[in-house]
């Protein structure tokens, strides 16, 4: 006889739109709304790690988008607010609080003096990997309830759904 399994707070919310909703779907709802909780949590206790650092998610976001770039790191104003997917506006709010953090400077371009040259300093560097250690482990420990085979077998199964978003 197969062991029941374990019912979530997911269970009950599929349960109650499956009697309101004539064409609802509740494997399509568990999923999507078990990614979503996975999401939030993982945001959540990520600014938590951040936050003991002293930096909001948004700063975080930005000192990583910035240091992922290659070697030499740097980029303009715009140009990060573009990869950071914000308004030029929120993104010089979130460069005046780095620099207040001394963990980036603004400069002129030398070629360009129109242009400003976003770096990232030494201080930036070193809260910006302690930030992504603390994440990293937080967010292992999200997943650690899976065995290896069930974390390859999700991102086999996640793969296949990026991938038909991609199509």
């Amino acid at each position: 006889m197969a062991k029941e399994q374990q019912q979530d707070w997911v269970d009950q919310h599929v349960e109650r739109w499956r009697r309101t909703f004539k064409g609802f779907d509740p494997e399509v709802e568990g999923v999507l709304v078990r990614i979503g909780a996975i999401n939030r949590h993982v945001k959540r206790t990520n600014a938590a790690a951040f936050d003991e650092l002293g930096l909001g998610p948004a700063e975080y976001d930005t000192l990583h988008t910035l240091l992922i770039q290659p070697e030499p790191n740097e980029t303009t104003p715009a140009q990060l607010a573009e990869a950071c997917h914000v308004t030029r506006a929120a993104m010089t709010s979130r460069l005046d609080r780095l620099v207040e953090l001394a963990y980036l400077t603004r400069e002129i371009d030398p070629l360009d003096r129109r242009r400003i040259i976003v770096r990232p300093t030494q201080a930036g560097r070193a809260v910006w990997k302690q930030a992504l250690e603390l994440a990293v482990v937080r967010e292992k420990q999200t997943i650690n309830v899976l065995s290896e085979a069930e974390k390859v077998q999700l991102n086999t199964l996640l793969r296949k759904v990026v991938l038909g978003l991609e199509t």
